[in-house]
């Protein structure tokens, strides 16, 4: 016995023995190929086996293994896997980096999950580009948000000649208040006109984790009928891990922008915090278009447990900046391209006569909930309070010899006037508003490949517009005889054009003038969508209903007991369907289809601004199809989309300026259709370089006849006729695009990279005619470099380095037209085949811009 004994006990220790020796131990650590900072969480496993471990807060990691070679899998969520070989017993694998995967978007989104409306949730395609945080950051510059979209197929930016904030963005030519803008899964266009006004958002490129436009159809989880597309703009969230950044920021006509940022990180406790906070300031590109502004940012997390997530936040970008408009183009070969007369001096310091200013701050409270492993629920409730407005003037104004606003020779008049009545004095026109809201949709999946979403959408508007003094400029009083409730009336208030004072101080009813009324608009939406998915097939079916109702009050024109409105209520519908088909493991194609009966905005259903119903405003209707391939591989991926948009019994309203009036043109029953074909693709030769590009090409036309009604800025009717305008281009966007852009990598930390666009077939932006007025084409190419410089303790923090030149050439270019007088008449000058007699904008010139990051 005791000798089996001893010989069991041999074998056991030669058995021990041969499994410890055989065992590999593999340590390494896992970093982030951008940042060099660890990756805590990783996860490390030797393929084919189910050995693995996950790395610690330092991304070290140790794995032991009886396998004598084979091969780890190192992943981390949002970045590209690594396959790293091993075949020793003791293996150390030094630092493992993992670059960031361009293709996953699910680690931007931390909150509102089943809201935000991401095209990765859709296994069916649609035609989507996506820009993510890095770049964002890079090209931005001092340009506004909806710059960074330009390298898009069937995009077009213009207004940048405006000043800060004033750009406006086309998709497949259809106009902002005809594309779906959504900030976290909340719908942020204007309830009124549909409109979006970039200097009310001028924080977004601080504050978004990534920017997705889809075009045409799309797949919003909104009761909304978009027309162009949409645009989700995902805001950062409270960040899972410690740290921040500082950074600094110049360019061109004395431009600076400091930004610093610090979040804790979620907590143990399930808590965390992120803030960020930023100021800017700059003279503006063209004369007279001085900008200022700050931005601000809170985020609050709280991870109650593995089914509940809130996040809570609010953010606000007040500002101000100066305004520039169009003007003909004989005056700009006059007196120069950067040429701006809605600015003068007093006493010799610089005032301006056209001032927008604003502050609206958004807050929204994220709720995530798991129900089950099927099943989870999203809901988000979010409100705004928009206060501000734009000044300009009243009364006579005059002007110096070179075209200036003369406020001496005004102040001097003011002082001359019997009683101290203004004949000149700065007004602003206010539009302040409060709204409320809540979004929330339910996801389940019915099966393995059945899944069911549905969402409601409610929201709640009152918006308020009135005038108020600015500045009376030497006089005691301005004198009023046009409200109807206060005759005779003799304001001395006047109130700053500020964007922080405008948040509580603004006129009370007796101080307003030229009108003052408000709306309450309420609006209700149910939405759901059925999808099937199995194997190479998957195919959707959406579907959303929605209720409006509008009321407008106006105390200003009408008396007490007059001044509602009728009640209006709209009801509208809309229906989208889809596939896709898996050619093979690397192509597909696709189909989207889909109509809307839409209801009319809040602009278009009361007649000349007053409280009459307009009998003509109909439901629009629109009918969208679009077909598409896809294509992906390791060296290339790219997409090819043919569309046709269909959109009738519509009403359009442009501004233009005529004879240093502006005026308001109102086209009744207008039908657009728009058809065209993209291509965008992206391909990686080698290792260091990124190859991108895109083409469009468009054919947008008016169909039929529309009544057409002009207006000057006090809302008096000019004229109004009716006019065939079949065949008409559609202007504001260039119906062909091309681009083509690189990205090259020297080295791991210093690249370049520049693009270059194509604009062709431009027409001028103005009410719908037969007749329009094309622009000349023009090439833009911009051009950046970038370097990261690793500095600290195990080099994990960095200072990054960014240089942007835009329009690298300088090129001379008209970027839009509001008027389209022929060039072919007897003895008129004309600019590039264009009469200079037109009104418009030429674009900017070379611009450049520095910033340097600290991150920590």
């Amino acid at each position: 016995m005791k000798k089996f004994t001893k010989n069991l006990l041999v074998v056991l220790l030669t058995l021990t023995a041969t499994t410890i020796f055989a065992q590999a131990k593999i340590t390494g650590i896992v970093t982030d190929g951008d940042s060099n900072q660890p990756l805590s969480g990783a996860s490390v496993l030797v393929k084919g086996t189910k050995v693995g471990s996950t790395t610690n807060f330092d991304g070290k990691f140790e794995i032991t293994t009886t396998e004598k070679s084979g091969t780890l899998l190192v992943s981390f969520l949002g970045f590209e896997t690594q396959s790293i070989a091993f075949n020793a017993t003791t293996v150390d694998l030094g630092t493992i980096e993992l670059n960031a995967d361009a293709s996953q978007l699910t680690e931007v989104v931390l909150v509102g999950r089943g809201i935000i409306d991401l095209a990765s949730e859709r296994k069916t395609p649609i035609a989507v580009s996506t820009i993510k945080a890095d770049e964002i950051q890079a090209k931005i510059g001092t340009s506004d948000v909806t710059q960074l979209l330009v390298n898009t197929p069937s995009v077009y930016v213009a207004g940048q000649s405006g000043g800060y904030g004033d750009s406006r963005i086309t998709v497949r030519g259809f106009q902002q208040d005809n594309t779906a803008f959504l900030l976290n899964g909340q719908p942020i266009n204007g309830m009124e006109d549909g409109k979006m006004y970039w200097s009310n958002w001028s924080g977004m490129s601080d504050i978004a984790n990534v920017i997705q436009i889809q075009r045409g159809l799309g797949s919003s989880k909104l009761a909304i009928s978009s027309v162009g597309g949409t645009v989700n703009f995902v805001t950062k969230a409270t960040d899972k891990k410690e740290g921040g950044f500082t950074s600094v920021g110049m360019a061109n006509d004395s431009y600076f922008k400091t930004t610093a940022a610090y979040n804790t990180g979620i907590m143990e406790n399930g808590f965390g915090a992120s803030v960020l906070l930023s100021h800017w300031q700059g003279d503006g590109y063209n004369d007279g278009t001085k900008g200022e502004g700050q931005n601000y940012f809170i985020s609050f997390g709280y991870k109650a447990n593995e089914r509940h997530s809130f996040n809570f936040l609010i953010t606000g970008a007040p500002q101000y900046h100066d305004q520039n408009f169009t003007k003909s183009i004989a005056t700009y070969l006059d007196k120069g391209r950067k040429y701006n007369n809605n600015w003068g001096t007093l006493d010799g310091s610089y005032l301006t006569e056209r001032r927008n200013y604003y502050h609206k701050p958004v807050t929204n409270l994220n709720w995530d909930f798991q129900l089950t492993d099927k099943s989870s629920l999203s809901t988000v409730l979010y409100a705004s309070w928009g206060r501000g407005g734009g000044t300009g003037n009243v009364g006579s104004r005059q002007r110096t010899a070179d075209g200036l606003v003369d406020f001496d020779g005004i102040y001097a008049t003011n002082l001359t006037q019997t009683g101290g009545k203004a004949k000149y004095a700065i007004r602003a026109s206010a539009n302040n508003h409060a709204w409320y809201g809540v979004v929330s949709n339910f996801k389940t999946a019915l099966s393995e490949d059945w899944s069911f979403n549905t969402g409601i959408d409610v929201r709640s508007y009152k918006g308020t517009h009135f005038r108020q003094i600015v500045d009376l400029l030497g006089a005691t009083y301005f004198g009023d005889n046009n409200n109807v409730n206060f005759p005779n009336n003799q304001i001395t208030a006047t109130y700053n054009a500020n964007p922080w004072s405008a948040l509580s101080n603004y006129a009370s009813a007796s101080e307003r003038y030229s009108y003052d009324y408000s709306e309450n608009i309420n609006y209700g939406g149910l939405f759901s969508q059925l999808e099937y998915s199995k194997g190479d097939f998957s195919t959707f079916l959406q579907g959303a209903i929605s209720n409006q109702t509008h009321k407008r009050n106006d105390v200003y024109a009408y008396l007490p007991g007059s001044q509602d409105a009728e009640k209006v209520s709209n009801f509208g519908y809309n229906f989208k369907w889809g596939y896709s088909y898996v050619i093979s493991g690397n192509s597909s194609i696709y189909a989207n289809a889909g109509y809307y009966s839409r209801q009319p905005y809040h602009d278009n259903i009361y007649l000349n601004f007053g409280n009459d119903v307009n009998p003509l405003t109909e439901n629009e209707k629109i009918l969208g199809q679009e077909l598409g391939y896809n294509f992906k591989s390791n060296f290339i991926s790219g997409s090819i989309n043919a569309y046709r948009t269909s959109w009738k019994d519509r009403v359009t309203t442009t501004s233009n300026e005529v004879a240093g009036i502006l005026q308001f043109t109102t086209n009744q029953g207008v039908e657009q259709v728009h058809s065209g074909l993209e291509l965008d693709f992206v391909a990686r030769p080698t290792k260091k370089l990124d190859i991108k590009g895109f083409a469009s090409v468009g054919s947008w036309e008016y169909n039929g006849d529309v009544v057409k009604t002009v207006r000057d800025e006090d809302r008096n009717i000019i004229s109004e006729n009716r006019e065939d305008v079949d065949g008409g281009k559609v202007g504001d966007a260039a119906q062909t695009t091309l681009g083509l852009g690189f990205k090259y990598k020297f080295t791991k930390h210093l690249s370049l990279d520049s693009d270059w666009r194509n604009y062709s077939d431009l027409y001028a932006n103005v009410s719908p005619t037969k007749n329009n007025l094309k622009l000349p084409n023009y090439d833009l190419v911009d051009a950046g470099i970038s370097y990261k410089m690793l500095i600290g303790q195990n080099k994990s923090k960095s200072v990054d380095f960014r240089l942007n030149i835009n329009n690298v050439f300088d090129e001379v270019y008209l970027s839009e037209l509001t008027s389209n007088n022929a060039a072919f008449v007897n003895g008129v000058e004309t600019y590039k085949g264009i009469n200079t007699n037109n009104n418009g904008f030429f674009g900017l010139g070379r611009t450049w811009s520095f910033s340097m990051k600290y991150n920590f």
